[in-house]
């Protein structure tokens, strides 16, 4: 029977979280029911522990204590418990003392020590004290608790300090700083990427489901893993054998000699949660779940899915799979191949990372064919827990990969896969395969409204190389990992064929690369030494930042003579080289250093030249990697601030709205007005009107020049309604124009005016921003009008926004060219426009009620940027998927 939680509960304050050594907590708010686990906790604590939390020598919590502890309101009196295994290992907890704020304290396992558990409590209670109007916390410690005062002081707060009757006063705000977001971004690295390691590099394995057909999965998984030379023991585990493959076996999980580090699963999908079970007694650390048969089958199989998630994470365990198609660790102290590939590619510097089981052996395969080398393999299956961002963590530090390579079918928390790409990809490519955007059985995703373009222009914000398929994506890898990234966009085409050369210079032009050395065509018949110098002065010119060389085998040459010219020029340059050898025996695909000794080992030489079947194929790679290239050293710039924001102005009419309105509306224009202005938006006034002495009234009152304007759907972006008077400078022009449109409207029922003063000629634009259930906020710019609808001419960016993106989200239109004085026209002033687009992106980000804002128009002109019109819709608060704090989604 599940326990009746209290009243007020609030469940969105759970979460799983992973620790620093790697292993899962579970953090929830502490319910009356938790009185028995509180008095086992304080028992097993030491007696300074004890000390150091009550300032006293309390052997046993008195019955009053803990039924206060363990009875609060989660409002003014909050408290979290941290459990493994059902366990408490940590408490935390504030009370109010003011209005805005709270005393918190906290109460750590001795045996959990060292493992951020304090760091993880403080971090969640801070972001649900702020939900609740708390700005600031206090707290009093004694100062030989020096572990306790680090809690503190290394969360980035700006900690106050004074010392008062023997103990340490603390005093910190806890609105996020730039500090303090770095320092939990950190500490969620590394926990993340600690977990994924002891994954990947266990000491010990066991095999659950070993069977002796030879075509079963386990015994499949057993034979790769010992044919591949796994470093650690192997343990094989079936009731029914005492030997399988030459090793031992044992009956269960239980009867194992040792607590494994990894547990490989692959029994039928009703016996796993069993398993799950055993591996949690046993102490295993983390599961590789082959088996299949889960929420790909449908609503019986996610409920038997969740039931394994949950098994796993309240013992502290993490889980790749399941349906997945196994990991690979080629490092040399671990050799791991726990997966369905007899064959594994040589081992290398790309990190491979694959949702869909086929496409895993396509990866795999494609790898070993271009003698890519491997640095580690993970395919997650159903990613019902370790998912890509988890891996790209676990890369981000990872000497022996150089580039990834992902194959993504669905994206559980999008807004954090940004924030580490973008990490990640400041130091190593990212190359992400991305399926349409659509729901995959078995995947853990919410629906989203973000067009497909829009998720590539998030992409390239995180600077992630976008690809249409794995073809694609290991075209771009087999560039990346070999040669260097170009300076900049201008190429040399060199080739023995006109026609080769007409084709690579129209797509170097589609890819936005400019030719500045040929196309040159060295004749069929040439000479070795004159293709030596064709190459040679492509490489040599100064303004060259990337040579193309597309060859068909020659007539006054040997092929050798041709691999040898582009080899040694390539060798000898700092510039990256991409070709195709077309007809040439043996050099078609791959590298040029193919035919060389050693070359299979797949750890390729740096300089060798990347090789492509078609020109088309060698120049989109190069397009990528100049992409690449230029996002890696522009300036990133700084996140978006802005004056004159007032939070809690807005936070007091948010909540005031949806108190009255628990299911949301759209605001007033006078309640539009007051919520951008605590942004420092002016939006401009305007005044309903319902007659043509009621126009007259409000021209006089906003003051002329006026505009009047139908706001019906009905006519709204269509002009030839004529649906707007402007510039009407007299009451006797106000009256006839509302006079006239009422007639002409009247008939569509669509007599829904509005009077406004006229803003300065200009450009009209749209900012928008929308709540995405999967994305989070998502800001959006284009200029008004038919042309932006018909040619879908919207850019996109997910906050938090620098400078840059500000200015790159306008830049990425288009139809820009017609705020920059195109043809003559005044240019408008970008720097307001901008600072408007800043001030809405900090609003979307601090409100997940703010459902949608359409701010339309804004006139952009000379001299600034005037907010017209706007709708803003409030709804019920969404949970992010990348919230204010540390939690597994």
């Amino acid at each position: 029977m599940s326990e009746a939680l209290p009243p007020g509960y609030p469940h969105l304050a759970e979460a799983d979280v992973v620790l620093r050594d790697g292993t899962v907590a579970r953090l929830r708010p502490i319910r009356p029911s938790d009185a028995e686990g509180i008095h086992r906790f304080h028992a097993g604590q030491s007696e300074e522990s004890i000390y150091l939390r009550f300032f006293a020598p309390i052997r046993r919590l008195s019955e009053r204590d803990v039924e206060r502890f363990t009875n609060v309101d989660y409002v003014d009196r909050m408290a979290l418990v941290a459990l493994i295994r059902d366990e408490i290992i940590g408490i935390g907890r504030y009370d109010r003392i003011a209005p805005t704020s709270a005393e918190v304290a906290f109460n750590i396992s001795d045996h959990y020590q060292g493992k951020g558990i304090g760091s993880v409590l403080l971090e969640h209670l801070a972001a649900i004290a702020q939900e609740h109007d708390i700005t600031r916390f206090e707290a009093e410690v004694l100062p030989q608790n020096r572990k306790m005062l680090s809690v503190f002081s290394d969360a980035g707060y700006e900690v106050s300090r004074r010392f008062e009757d023997g103990v340490v006063m603390l005093h910190f705000d806890i609105e996020p700083t730039a500090q303090s977001l770095s320092v939990r971004f950190a500490r969620e690295h590394r926990a993340e990427a600690e977990s994924v390691s002891a994954l990947l590099h266990p000491r010990s394995i066991a095999v659950v489901g070993v069977s002796r057909r030879e075509r079963a999965i386990g015994h499949q998984v057993m034979r790769h893993v010992l044919d591949g030379g796994f470093t650690g023991e192997v343990y094989p585990v079936n009731p029914e054998a005492d030997r399988l493959l030459g090793v031992p076996a044992y009956p269960s999980i239980t009867d194992l000699p040792e607590a494994v580090d990894l547990a490989v699963v692959a029994v039928p999908a009703s016996a796993v949660p069993g398993v799950v079970e055993e591996c949690a007694a046993k102490g295993v650390r983390g599961l590789l779940v082959i088996s299949s048969g889960f929420a790909e089958e449908g609503e019986e199989g996610t409920a038997l899915q969740q039931r394994v998630l949950r098994v796993a994470r309240d013992n502290g365990m993490r889980v790749i799979g399941p349906n997945s198609f196994g990991i690979l660790n080629n490092d040399e102290g671990v050799r791991l191949n726990a997966s369905l590939s007899p064959t594994t590619p040589p081992a290398g510097h790309l990190g491979l990372y694959s949702q869909s089981g086929a496409l895993a052996v396509a990866n795999l395969d494609s790898a070993a064919r271009r003698n890519l080398g491997v640095s580690v393999f993970v395919s997650a299956g159903n990613r019902v827990d370790v998912s890509g961002n988890d891996v790209m963590q676990y890369w981000v530090d990872d000497d022996s990969t150089h580039a990834v390579g992902l194959y993504l079918e669905s994206m559980g928390n999008p807004r954090k896969f940004s924030r580490i790409a973008r990490a990640l990809a400041m130091t190593k490519p990212v190359i992400v395969v991305k399926s349409p955007m659509e729901e995959v059985p078995g995947h853990r995703v919410r629906s989203t409204t973000v067009r497909p373009h829009a998720f590539r222009a998030i992409m390239a914000q995180a600077g992630v190389i976008h690809v249409e398929n794995v073809h694609q994506m290991f075209d771009a890898a087999q560039l990346l990992l070999h040669q260097p990234l170009p300076e900049g966009n201008r190429v040399a085409i060199v080739s023995n064929s006109h026609q080769l050369g007409t084709i690579s210079a129209g797509s170097a032009a589609a890819w936005g690369l400019e030719v500045t050395h040929g196309p040159v065509s060295v004749r069929t018949e040439a000479t070795p030494s004159e293709f030596r110098a064709a190459v040679d002065a492509a490489f040599a010119d100064e303004q060259v930042d990337s040579v193309v060389v597309s060859f068909i085998p020659p007539i006054g040459a040997v092929e050798h003579d041709v691999v040898e010219a582009v080899r040694y020029a390539a060798k000898r340059s700092s510039k990256p080289c991409v070709g195709n050898l077309l007809g040439m025996r043996g050099v078609d695909t791959g590298s040029l250093v193919a035919e060389d000794p050693g070359a299979s080992s797949g750890d390729v030489p740096r300089e060798a030249v990347p090789l492509y079947a078609m020109p088309e194929d060698a120049i989109r790679a190069l397009g990528l990697a100049t992409q690449y290239g230029r996002w890696r050293t522009k300036d990133k710039g700084e996140p978006v601030v802005r004056d004159g924001v007032r939070r809690t102005a807005a936070r007091e009419l948010v909540d005031s709205v949806l108190a009255e309105y628990p299911e949301g509306r759209a605001l007033t224009d006078d309640e539009s007005h007051d919520l951008l202005a605590a942004y420092g938006i002016d939006l401009w006034r305007r005044i309903e009107v319902a007659s043509a002495d009621e126009a007259v009234a409000a021209a006089e009152e906003v003051g002329h020049p006026v505009v009047l304007k139908s706001l019906s759907p009905l006519v709204r972006g269509h002009s030839l309604l004529d649906a707007v008077r402007v510039d009407l400078t007299e009451p006797e022009h106000v009256r006839a124009a509302f006079e006239a449109m009422d007639a002409r409207l009247a008939p569509l029922d669509a007599n829904y005016f509005v009077v406004q003063r006229m803003a300065p000629q200009g450009t009209s634009c749209v900012l928008g921003t929308v709540e995405d259930p999967l994305f989070g906020p998502v800001i959006s710019f284009s200029l008004a009008g038919a042309p932006t609808e018909l040619l879908d001419d919207i850019a996109y960016r997910i906050p938090p926004l620098t400078d840059v993106d500000v200015r790159e989200i306008v830049d990425d239109i288009k139809l820009a060219p017609l705020l920059h004085g195109h043809k003559g026209a005044t240019p408008v002033d970008r720097g307001a426009l901008e600072d408007v687009l800043g001030r809405l992106s900090l609003m979307s980000e601090d409100f997940v009620e703010i459902a949608s804002v359409v701010l339309d128009p804004v006139m952009a002109h000379g001299k600034g940027a005037s907010v017209l019109g706007a709708q803003i819709h409030l709804a019920p608060p969404l949970r992010r998927k990348d919230p204010g704090r540390r939690a597994m989604t």
